[in-house]
């Protein structure tokens, strides 16, 4: 199975006040740990769309061979920028599934992303998704049969919206740590262990 997977950083950090993609983590930016991450697993494409600070936030990025959109309207909600990507991978690279990935969600490795592909494959699901905080969502895969659902979602509506309409179709992974994002300077504070 061909897959591609969508790197999510198009927000403006509103509560943050500043570019979480570019906040140091590991001696990167949180954004070139991401790409690191997502090129390191099996998937076969990966793209970033980017929106807020757009080119500030492209100096974060290191890596020359990755594909980077900007997408002017990422302000209409994070499922316009899905789509932006998911657009492009469907005309470049002919993919059967993809893989939604955000930013601030330190906590995602390459086993985590492998996984996702390798449940895939064992539950015959046409989606697979992280549980943690006793909800679910991304990091999540989706199989080609639903592109056309992620494409007609609307606004604020994220993926998990399909998610819940298709939850006997969904296979969920135990990822506890995907309830830690970045999204004001008290998690950023948390998260790095300065008090």
């Amino acid at each position: 199975m061909k897959t591609g997977i969508i790197l999510l950083a198009a927000g403006s950090s509103s509560r943050l006040g500043r570019p979480k993609q570019l906040l140091n983590f590991q001696g990167k930016t949180l954004i070139q740990y991401s790409i690191e991450v997502a090129q390191q697993s099996a998937a076969d494409d990966l793209v970033v769309v980017l929106g807020s600070n757009s080119d500030l936030v492209q100096k974060g990025i290191e890596s020359k061979e990755v594909i980077v959109l900007v997408h002017d309207h990422w302000e209409e909600g994070m499922s316009s920028s899905m789509q932006c990507g998911l657009r492009h991978l469907r005309t470049t690279s002919q993919v059967e599934q993809v893989i939604l990935m955000l930013c601030d969600q330190p906590h995602v490795s390459q086993g985590l992303l492998d996984q996702l592909m390798e449940e895939k494959k064992d539950s015959g699901k046409g989606i697979v998704a992280c549980s943690y905080a006793g909800t679910f969502g991304v990091p999540a895969l989706f199989d080609q049969s639903y592109f056309a659902e992620l494409l007609a979602l609307k606004g604020a509506e994220g993926a998990k919206k399909v998610i819940l309409n298709h939850q006997n179709d969904t296979f969920l992974v135990d990822f506890p740590l995907g309830a830690v994002d970045l999204d004001t300077e008290e998690d950023v504070k948390k998260f790095t262990g300065c008090h």
